[in-house]
C-alpha cells in the first residue's frame, strides 16, 4: 500500500492529539500557582488529574462496549469543540465566580477530559484505518505528534506565565483555545475512514476474555501510571523537591521530558523494527530513572533522571496499542477503546498515588527527623516518599514486558507465526 500523506484527515487527527497536549501539559504547569494563589492542596490537585482520566476511562468504556450505537464521523468531529468549551470554563470561571474557582477547575476539566477519552478511543484507530507502508510507524508517528505539542506548550505557557503573572493564568489558558478550533475547522474538510464497530457488547466481553489481551492491558494500566506519574508531578517535583525554580523544572523538566518523549516515539517511528524488545528495555529503564529520582538529592541529577524518564517511557503506551493492535487485528475500535481505558485508569491511579501520599507523609511525626537525617526539608521529604510510592509500577510492567518479549523471540512463537 501507499502512504497517503496529503488526506487531510491525517492532519486533523494530528492537530487533535496536539489538543490533547494542551488539556493535559496546561494543569501540571499551573498546579503550585493554584496552591499558592486559592491555598489547593495537593490531595484535590491530584483530585483534578484523577478526575480528567476517570471522565477519560468513563468515555473510552462506553465506547467499548457501544461505539456501534454512535454516528462515529460526527462523534470524531465533535472532540475538538468539546475541548475549546472545557478549555474557555476553565479560565474564564475564577473571573465570573472568584469564590468557586476549584469547581470551575473541576467543571472545565470533565469537559475537555470527555474529549481526551473520544480523542484516545476514537482517533488511532482512524491512523490505523489509513492505507500506510508500516502501520506500527504511524502509529508511533501520530503518538509523537502528542509529545511535540507537550514541548510546545510547556515552553510557551511557561514563557507567557513569567511574562504576564502568574495571577494571569486565565489568559494563558484561552489563548490555547485557538488549538481545539483550528483542529475543527481541518475536520470539516476531512472524510472519516469506516472503522471496524463490536457487533454488541457479547463481543467486548469475549475479548475480553482472552489471556493475551488481559495482559495488554495489564501493559498499558502500567504504561499509563509511568507516564502520567512522571508528567503530571514533575515540575512540582523539581521545584519542592530538588529546590529547582519553577520556571527552570518547567522548561527543563516537564519541556525536556517531553522532548525525550518525541525523541523516542520519532526514533521509532522512523528506524523502530522490534517493538517489544522496546517495550522492556523501556520499562527497566524508567524504573531506575524513578529511582534515582527519587533517593538523590542533587538537583542536577534529579533533573536528568526526570527527563530519561520521558525517553524510557516514550513507546510503552503506543508499543502497547501497537501489540494489541498485532494479536487482534479484527477488535477495531474495541480494541483501542479498552486499551485506553487502561492506560487512563493508570493515568489517574498514578498522579492521585503521590498526591495522597504526598500529603499523608505530611503529616507524619517522625517526618521531621527522617527529613533532618537526610539533611532535606520535611516538603522535600514527603515529596520524595510520595514519588517512591510509584517506583513498583514501571518495574511490574519491565517484568510483564520482558516476558513478552521472551515469548515472541521462543523458537516455538516464531515457528507458529510462519504460514
Amino acid at each position: 500500500m501507499i502512504k497517503n500523506n496529503k488526506n487531510p484527515i491525517k492532519y486533523a487527527c494530528y492537530m487533535v492529539n496536539i489538543s490533547m497536549s494542551v488539556v493535559a501539559a496546561l494543569s501540571p504547569l499551573l498546579f503550585l500557582t493554584f496552591r499558592s494563589l486559592y491555598s489547593i492542596s495537593f490531595s484535590m490537585l491530584g483530585a483534578l488529574v484523577f478526575l480528567n482520566f476517570c471522565t477519560q476511562l468513563t468515555v473510552d468504556l462506553i465506547l467499548s462496549f457501544y461505539a456501534q450505537k454512535f454516528n462515529i464521523p460526527k462523534l470524531i468531529k465533535v472532540i475538538p469543540v468539546l475541548t475549546a468549551a472545557g478549555l474557555f470554563i476553565y479560565a474564564v470561571f475564577p473571573f465570573v465566580f472568584p469564590g468557586h474557582t476549584y469547581t470551575g477547575l473541576v467543571i472545565g476539566t470533565l469537559i475537555f477530559s470527555a474529549s481526551g477519552g473520544l480523542a484516545e478511543a476514537l482517533i488511532s484507530p482512524v491512523i490505523a484505518a489509513l492505507p500506510a507502508q508500516n502501520p506500527q510507524k504511524e502509529m508511533s508517528k501520530l503518538h509523537s505528534v502528542y509529545a511535540w505539542g507537550v514541548v510546545a506548550v510547556v515552553v510557551i505557557s511557561t514563557l507567557l506565565l513569567q511574562l504576564l503573572g502568574r495571577e494571569n493564568w486565565q489568559w494563558v489558558a484561552i489563548l490555547w483555545i485557538a488549538v481545539p478550533l483550528i483542529s475543527f475547522c481541518l475536520f470539516l474538510n476531512s472524510a472519516v475512514p469506516l472503522l471496524q464497530m463490536p457487533q454488541n457488547a457479547a463481543h467486548v466481553f469475549s475479548l475480553i476474555k482472552q489471556k493475551d489481551f488481559l495482559v495488554c492491558f495489564v501493559c498499558i494500566f502500567l504504561s499509563g501510571i509511568s507516564e502520567g506519574t512522571m508528567s503530571q508531578w514533575s515540575s512540582g517535583y523539581m521545584e519542592q523537591a530538588l529546590h529547582i525554580p519553577k520556571v527552570w523544572g518547567d522548561i527543563f523538566g516537564v519541556a525536556m521530558f517531553a522532548v525525550m518523549l518525541g525523541i523516542g516515539r520519532t526514533c521509532y517511528a522512523k528506524y523502530g523494527k522490534d517493538i517489544y524488545k522496546a517495550l522492556a528495555l523501556g520499562a527497566a529503564g524508567t524504573t531506575l530513572c524513578y529511582l534515582v529520582a527519587t533517593v538523590t538529592n542533587t538537583p542536577l541529577v534529579g533533573l536528568i533522571s526526570c527527563v530519561m524518564t520521558g525517553l524510557c517511557v516514550a513507546m510503552l503506551w503506543p508499543g502497547s496499542l501497537i501489540v494489541a493492535a498485532d494479536k487482534f487485528p479484527a477488535g477495531g475500535v474495541a480494541v483501542f477503546a479498552l486499551m485506553a481505558a487502561g492506560g487512563d485508569l493508570g493515568g489517574a491511579v498514578g498522579p492521585q498515588l503521590v498526591g495522597t501520599v504526598t500529603d499523608i507523609a505530611l503529616s507524619w511525626d517522625f517526618l521531621r527527623p527522617l527529613s533532618a537525617a537526610f539533611c532535606i526539608t520535611a516538603e522535600q521529604c514527603a515529596m520524595k516518599i510520595g514519588l517512591l510510592a510509584a517506583i513498583p509500577f514501571p518495574l511490574l510492567a519491565a517484568v510483564l514486558y520482558f516476558k513478552l518479549y521472551k515469548k515472541q523471540t521462543h523458537p516455538a512463537a516464531l515457528t507458529a507465526k510462519q504460514p
